[in-house]
Order: structure tokens, then C-alpha cells, then sequence
């Protein structure tokens, strides 16, 4: 009876993920859609072991390729990958942050899969050809300055915009994982309170005050601008571009840690939570207090702020 419910459920999942595929493939202003797709794997992975989620999952690539195309395959391994190992850590009653970092390292891979692949066997480069498209543009815009004796403007413009894409192309891999991140995060948004309707126990979000970055990101911080000083990489290599990223990617999640301790801070003190969301706003439109706010999660991680600020509470 166990083994025909477990059928019986997974045939409407995999009908419930069929028509939402097919409706963001075919009605493209119903895209956003696309964030329910992990939500048949969350459902059954959180219910049932992993070995009839991974026939769960083969059936509806399978069935994806059956009802749609070659194209629907890539987003039904993407989003159906990722739906799994959150449902698998929602069954093992993870947090909600574990849950997060897990879904957006799953998603990320996936991103790095597909790109390769449509290279390679496909020749189709999206970032090169979104970078031309955009280069085209700037030359339009260039000769209409021209056209109007701008020529100096129109220069200044021209070299501005190559910098800042070539400063796009080598940040790439920080920008492909801070979108999985924000979509991972979005795909929680809308599918936990569904889940929820569904009798699936889920532990709930940490205090935003009591999330604590590992230790350890600080001394990768730290080895990356040592590295980055003595290195010295030159402009384009592949050193360059790893070291810049990986740069990029500890910074934020120092600004984040630095958050987290400013929530902790004024709770502790008993202040209005709308001050922190207030301060957290104003920091992002002023560079400087976002700086201020990296440089404090660093010496959150490295110096346990938080003990101090107890002890001297008690």
C-alpha cells in the first residue's frame, strides 16, 4: 500500500511540474512560474528516501523531454536538482539557512553545467553575444554623438562603457553566485507557506541577529589579499579574475556578517528593530557605512563581538 501511495503521488507532482513547465515555456509572460518547478521535488523528497526521489527526478526529466523539448530538459535537471536537496534537508530538519546555502550551491553548479555545455556542444556563448549586442548599442550611440560634434563625449563614453565590461565579464562568476542565491531565496519565499499546507514540518528561520558566518571564510579573506599583493596578478589573466572574485564574494558575505551583528547589537540594547532595517537601507545608498559595515563583521568573526557586548550587558 506504501509503494502504491508513493506512485500515486508522484504521478500528480510530476503532472502538477508538467503544466507549470509547459506554462512558462509556452505563455513567456507566466515565467515567473518558473519558481514553483522545485516545488513537486521539495514535496517528495521531504516525504520519501532518496531512492525513490531520484526515480522521482528521472521521471520528470524523462517527461520533460517527452511533453516539451530538448530545452526543457536543462531547466527540469536545474530546478528539479535543486528541489530535491531541499527536500532532502527539510526532511532531516535542517534551518532554513542551511537549507538556502545548499539549494543556491546546487542551482549555481547547474548554471556553470548549462553554460558549458551549450559551448561546447551547442557553440552558443550567451555572455559573448549579450557582450556584443551591448558593444553594438554603445556604437549607435557613439556615431549619434558624433553626428552631433560630440566627438570627445562620444570617446570618453566608448572607454568608460569597455571598462566597465570587461569589469562585467571577469565578475561573472560573483554575479551567477549572487543570483543563485537570490533565486534559491525567492523559490523559499513562495513555496514554503505551500509546503506548509502540506503537513511538511520545517524548522523555521534562524533570527537574522543569530546567524553566524564560519570562522574560517575570515582567514580565506585573508590569504586572497595576501595572495592578491603578492601575486600582483596582471589585468586578464585567470589569477586576476579568480582572486577579484573570490574578493568580491568574501566581501559581501563580510557585509553580511556585519549585519547580522548590528541586528544582534540593537537588540541587545533593547532598540527599535526599525532602526536597524533603517540603518541597513541607508548603508546601501551611502558606500561609506557599507565599508563601515564590512570592516565590523571582520571584527565580529575575528575578535566574537558578541561576547563582549553579553559580558558587558551582565
Amino acid at each position: 500500500m506504501k509503494n502504491v501511495r508513493k506512485l500515486t503521488e508522484g504521478a500528480m507532482l510530476l503532472a502538477v511540474f508538467t503544466i507549470i513547465m509547459l506554462i512558462t515555456f509556452y505563455i513567456p509572460l507566466l515565467g515567473f512560474l518558473n519558481l514553483f518547478l522545485p516545488l513537486p521535488f521539495i514535496l517528495f523528497a521531504a516525504k520519501y528516501e532518496w531512492k525513490w526521489t531520484l526515480v522521482f527526478l528521472a521521471a520528470a526529466i524523462g517527461l520533460s523531454l517527452i511533453t516539451g523539448s530538448i530545452l526543457s530538459v536543462p531547466t527540469a535537471i536545474g530546478f528539479g536538482t535543486t528541489g530535491v536537496v531541499m527536500g532532502i534537508l527539510i526532511r532531516k530538519q535542517k534551518d532554513r539557512f542551511n537549507v538556502l546555502l545548499a539549494g543556491s550551491f546546487v542551482f549555481l553548479i547547474n548554471l556553470i553545467i548549462m553554460y558549458g555545455v551549450s559551448i561546447i556542444f551547442f557553440k552558443i556563448d550567451f555572455i559573448t553575444e549579450m557582450v556584443n549586442m551591448m558593444k553594438q548599442s554603445l556604437n549607435m550611440s557613439a556615431d549619434m554623438l558624433k553626428s552631433f560634434g560630440q566627438e570627445k563625449e562620444a570617446e570618453r563614453t566608448i572607454e568608460q562603457f569597455k571598462k566597465g565590461l570587461d569589469l562585467f565579464r571577469t565578475l561573472l562568476p560573483t554575479l551567477l553566485v549572487a543570483s543563485s542565491f537570490i533565486i534559491v531565496f525567492m523559490i523559499q519565499l513562495v513555496n514554503y507557506p505551500i509546503i506548509k499546507r502540506f503537513g511538511i514540518e520545517m524548522k523555521k528561520w534562524k533570527p537574522f541577529k543569530d546567524i553566524r558566518l564560519p570562522k574560517s571564510l575570515l582567514w580565506i579573506l585573508m590569504f586572497t589579499l595576501l595572495a592578491s599583493m603578492l601575486l600582483n596578478p596582471q589585468e586578464g589573466t585567470y589569477w586576476y579574475a579568480a582572486l577579484l572574485n573570490l574578493t568580491y564574494v568574501l566581501q559581501m558575505l563580510m557585509v553580511f556578517q556585519g549585519y547580522t551583528y548590528l541586528f544582534y547589537y540593537f537588540d541587545v540594547k533593547g532598540m527599535s528593530k526599525a532602526l536597524s532595517i533603517t540603518l541597513a537601507v541607508v548603508s546601501f545608498i551611502i558606500p561609506i557605512l557599507l565599508y563601515i559595515v564590512g570592516i565590523l563583521g571582520i571584527i565580529d568573526l575575528g575578535f566574537d563581538l558578541r561576547r563582549y557586548l553579553i559580558k558587558k550587558q551582565s
